[in-house]
């Protein structure tokens, strides 16, 4: 789990999977991962089509640094199963799963990858976007080692709930709370849910922070020209990985020397900061490797 939490994941980009240039075009965007998309990006009479061609791509070996997954369509539909075949043979870094409302959704989802073959390192990810989940999603958080990461489904949500896409998110705030607090309590990844209006890009910055100020990892995309924004917004600066290495070179020093008050700034330190300031340090050091 520890290389789970620690691979950066800042933007994690929504691919159309019908789309033969946007899957060439995913090698040279400098997203952290990619989501190749079977589901609402592509028509009912192009899904056979793009299974083959999604799974060629994720089993190509061509994206680089980049996490490759694969998004099925939803438990119930006519494509599910054969998604998830596919799927399981490409041997993605993970499959992207739609609409999970339970743990028996989980346990469903891991049955069939394991029945297909799926190798070990290919998670699941699973797709929290209704009250449902909302209210059930430590216990879909903890239903499988295999599901490693949670991703926030806010536009339907927010239909679920009848809610309008406002500036701060306030009809969404409880949700993504109960989202973030499954994840935290289970040791999982999340990420925040898209933003809708690609012209938008100081509301995007915007939602960014706040996303990143709540504790997600990372944010998914719908548009390449909003990677660099996010990537930005969810990595450590300069200033937090410099004050990250002096709080833990002044613990350091004063538990050498016996002391047991530490202060960095005028504040302070405590164990926890401690922990923390070293999980900002791997995460730029990891961000700095790409």
């Amino acid at each position: 789990m520890t290389d789970a939490i620690l691979r950066p994941r800042r933007s994690v980009l929504y691919m159309p999977g019908a789309n033969e240039r946007a899957l060439e075009k995913a090698k040279s965007i400098p997203t952290d991962a990619l989501i190749l998309d079977l589901e609402d990006s592509v028509a009912p009479d192009a899904k056979a089509d793009a299974r083959k061609r999604v799974a060629a791509a994720a089993a190509s070996g061509e994206y680089g640094y980049r996490e490759v997954t694969i998004r099925v369509n939803s438990p119930g539909t006519p494509w599910h199963e054969d998604d998830l075949r596919a799927a399981a043979e490409a041997g993605p870094d993970a499959v992207v799963v739609p609409k999970v409302d339970s743990p028996e959704t989980v346990h469903a989802i891991e049955r069939a990858l394991e029945a297909a073959g799926a190798p070990d390192r290919t998670a699941i990810w699973a797709m929290v976007e209704t009250p449902q989940a909302m209210l059930d999603a430590r216990a879909i958080a903890a239903a499988s080692d295999r599901l490693t990461v949670l991703v926030m489904g806010t536009n339907d949500l927010a239909k679920e709930l009848h809610a309008e896409h406002v500036p701060g998110r306030a009809p969404l705030l409880t949700g993504l709370s109960l989202a973030l607090l499954a994840a935290r309590a289970t040791g999982k990844v999340i990420l925040d849910g898209v933003y809708n209006d690609v012209t938008d890009l100081a509301g995007f910055e915007a939602e960014c922070v706040q996303g990143r100020q709540f504790g997600f990892d990372g944010k998914t995309l719908i548009h390449p020209k909003q990677v660099e924004i996010c990537n930005n917004a969810f990595a450590p600066s300069q200033e937090e990985a410099d004050k990250a290495a002096r709080i833990i070179a002044a613990f350091e020093e004063a538990a050498a020397e016996g002391r047991g008050v530490v202060t960095v700034d005028g504040k302070m330190i405590e164990n926890l900061h401690v922990e923390d300031a070293r999980r900002v340090l791997a995460l730029a050091e990891a961000v700095a490797g790409r």
